[in-house]
């Protein structure tokens, strides 16, 4: 290949003026930048755009007939990514600048500088190719997150793929819950980037491993001054989020007093950060997940009734990957492919090793599964063959059993996760006997709110006879 076809291509600009020596005077001064073309009307201008449009559009605003603004009209009507640059008079500024509003990259007045003139047009180029990498960027993008590359053609996915695809087009707040690994932030990138928002930020947040202390921060910002450390003003995540996706993922592990006050933000659509005096107006669209059982969560009062009201407008349950009958497989292949590379034609899952894949439960999901097919890779010999041996599979029910803690040193959300249905009296009872019979103090306790630990104390026949002879009381 020559040199010259390997040469770059230049940038092309239409440069349009009633003068012929403004035409000549612009050829030469361009061509050694550009490919050049000139027209000594706004009429021919516009035809020779329409037959071959160029990059960037120069023209001047006071012609006969056809003027620069019905240029530039004409050429953002028929190619909006095209710059159109305007030569003017003193006198038609104000003209000039009502044009910025209409489109136009810059003005520049008449006479100019060629080096200015130069320049403006190579920064309306870079504008130019900055908006196409990124219109290409962002068509990556949506297009790795799209709906087509999530792995599954079981039923109980293609239910999901249904919903999902229903969610993407509305704007609704869509709750997403299943099992940890199951795949719920890569189906609430996959509503964003499929529905109207997709030009718009996806922002995500998981709510578990934010300290409390900085939660409301991070959600709702701070003003400069408002706490030790905030040295100037912090837009957060709601505000990032603005006219896009906010992900709260792991909801259910919010603090009772954060669910109030996101409760609020919903509600008012607006939101005020720490150490303000305003609230700033937001238009985000929510998409919340939970690996927990949430209907049991309000039961047991760890999660606000008003907040699951206002997030379960369009619950989607993601199914494990045991219950994904035919997806283990082909989400064993996928993940070959994305850790062998271009090498993962020449690899091979043995029957025996596939077998071992297909039977085993995954209670880490999806996520086990790709750990898996990696480590397996990485510890794949030169025959490139994965054999049943490179899969040391096993759930934590497997692993030698650890001292758990008492129940009673164990904030109540904690604790009713440890213990079963059977154990739930006596946890009542004893952080009751430990706050001496008072009830309130045994709610703040536990971490719940009063009414949620009378509703638990009548499921579970808890009387004031039960704890009689006990000091204190309400």
């Amino acid at each position: 290949m020559s040199a010259e076809t390997t040469k770059k291509k230049k940038a092309s600009v239409l440069v349009i003026d009633d003068r012929g020596n403004m035409l000549k005077m612009m050829r030469n001064l361009l061509e050694p930048r550009f490919e050049v073309f000139t027209s000594g009307s706004g009429e021919e201008g516009l035809r020779m755009f329409r037959r071959a449009p160029t990059d960037l559009v120069v023209t001047d605003v006071r012609m006969p007939h056809v003027s620069g603004m019905d240029v530039l009209r004409a050429v953002k009507k028929q190619s909006p990514d095209a710059e159109v640059v305007l030569m003017t008079a003193y006198g038609e500024v104000e003209q000039a600048v009502g044009a910025l509003k209409c489109g136009a990259y810059d003005y520049v007045l008449k006479p100019f500088d060629p080096d200015e003139m130069v320049v403006t047009l190579e920064r309306a180029l870079e504008r130019k190719s900055l908006r196409e990498r990124t219109a290409i960027l962002q068509q990556e993008v949506e297009g790795r997150f799209a709906f087509p590359n999530i792995i599954g053609e079981s039923e109980p996915m293609e239910r999901v793929f249904g919903l999902a695809r229903k969610a993407s087009a509305s704007d609704a707040t869509v709750l997403l819950m299943g099992e940890s690994g199951t795949g719920k932030e890569l189906v609430a990138r996959a509503i964003h980037y499929s529905g109207p928002r997709s030009d718009n930020r996806f922002v995500a947040i998981n709510c578990a491993a934010m300290p409390k202390e900085l939660i409301e921060s991070e959600l709702f910002g701070h003003v400069k001054g408002a706490f030790s450390g905030a040295t100037r003003d912090k837009p957060g995540l709601f505000e990032e989020a603005d006219g896009g996706t906010l992900l709260l993922d792991e909801i259910t592990e919010l603090a009772l007093e954060m669910q109030a006050k996101i409760n609020r933000a919903l509600q008012e659509k607006e939101v005020r950060r720490v150490g303000d005096t305003v609230n700033r107006p937001v238009d985000v669209r929510i998409i919340a997940s939970t690996n927990r059982d949430i209907r049991r969560a309000l039961e047991e009062g760890s999660f606000r009734e008003d907040l699951f009201f206002r997030i379960n407008v369009f619950p989607i349950l993601l199914p494990p990957l045991r219950e994904r009958r035919g997806d283990k497989a082909l989400l064993a292949r996928h993940f070959l492919r994305e850790f062998a590379g271009e090498d993962a034609g020449h690899y091979i899952i043995e029957p025996r090793a596939m077998e071992k894949l297909l039977s085993y439960s995954w209670p880490g999901n999806v996520r086990e599964l790709r750990n898996a097919i990696e480590r397996a890779v990485i510890l794949c010999e030169d025959d490139r063959r994965l054999s049943d041996d490179l899969f040391s599979l096993g759930g934590p029910g497997e692993q030698p059993p650890q001292r758990s803690q008492a129940p009673l040193e164990l904030p109540y959300r904690e604790a009713m996760q440890r213990m079963t249905a059977q154990c739930q009296r006596e946890y009542l009872l004893g952080v009751l006997r430990e706050c001496g019979g008072n009830v309130t103090r045994a709610a703040q306790y536990a971490g719940i709110e009063r009414e949620s630990f009378h509703r638990l104390m009548r499921k579970c026949n808890i009387t004031s006879e039960d704890i009689k002879g006990e000091t204190g009381g309400e």
